[in-house]
């Protein structure tokens, strides 16, 4: 396993990639490429969650693929740093998947919650020329392959983690017009990546309707996503298991476990 911490750097910020890269072998293959995943643990644009990063990324080694986690920039740093970060992370992936045997064609960015806001973002932004000129990269180079959105916090808008859009806008959070910017379900067009996600109709922090109102605009659009709603659980379960339970049982849901293997399907289709 090569594990380390690539700093992605903007401007003014600097963001922490650390990558699980599965070593080669001649046992395995020495040509084998892997699909990556990359994490964007949630916390709300205010904190990042331990438990929605390296255990994800663990699992999604032990289905063997490649997986990494990003730790972006939150509050009091604004909208669109984080974005850039993740722009330049999935660009450096690309450029250096010869060296690290990654399928270029399955750079798949994973999200929880806020982290899902941010990885739908660059599925709807990552062609923007406002992007582009922010980034100095070009569209090809930030594109994801696909996306895993974890009961993800889409809208600004009648159903919305109010806490996120504050974190993520700062001062500009009361500016309607940035606030709809940033409300994904808003901004899909055609050609946003192929899309897993999956929710609880419980959440009572994060409602299901973020994720049915961004699955309707992507149906609109003839984007194809895979969406399950899961009747139990509250809001950020990551894996849903012991493994991720804060110690108290309330994150362990059993039939919410079902959603990596569900998910890792969904990668090695097509």
């Amino acid at each position: 396993m090569i594990v380390k911490t690539i700093p992605i750097r903007t401007d003014h910020t600097q963001a922490a990639l650390t990558t699980y890269f599965q070593d080669q072998s001649p046992e395995l293959g020495l040509d084998r490429k892997r699909p990556v995943v990359l994490i964007c643990p949630g916390g709300g644009y205010g904190f990042l969650s331990d438990r929605e990063a390296e255990p994800v990324a663990l699992r999604m080694c032990g289905a063997g693929f490649h997986a990494c986690v990003l730790r972006y920039s939150i509050a009091p740093e604004t909208f669109p740093a984080s974005l850039w970060e993740l722009a330049a992370s999935v660009a450096w992936l690309r450029e250096h998947a010869e060296e690290y045997h990654i399928d270029e064609k399955k750079i798949v960015v994973c999200g929880f919650s806020a982290g899902a806001h941010l990885a739908g973002s660059i599925g709807v932004f990552w062609n923007r020329d406002f992007l582009s000129e922010l980034t100095g990269l070009s569209a090809g180079q930030m594109r994801p392959d696909r996306l895993i959105l974890c009961y993800p916090v889409i809208t600004s808008g009648k159903y919305a983690h109010m806490g996120s859009f504050e974190s993520l806008l700062g001062k500009e959070s009361g500016d309607e017009k940035k606030r709809e910017f940033v409300s994904l379900e808003k901004q899909v067009t055609p050609d946003m990546p192929k899309t897993f996600l999956w929710h609880t109709f419980a959440d009572q922090a994060v409602p299901v309707e973020n994720s049915l109102l961004l699955a309707e605009a992507m149906r609109s659009a003839g984007v194809p996503f895979e969406l399950h709603i899961f009747p139990d659980g509250e809001h950020g379960l990551s894996l849903a298991d012991e493994q991720t339970d804060c110690g108290k049982g309330e994150q362990i849901v059993p039939e919410c476990t079902v959603w990596p293997a569900l998910a890792i399907d969904w990668i090695r289709r097509d």
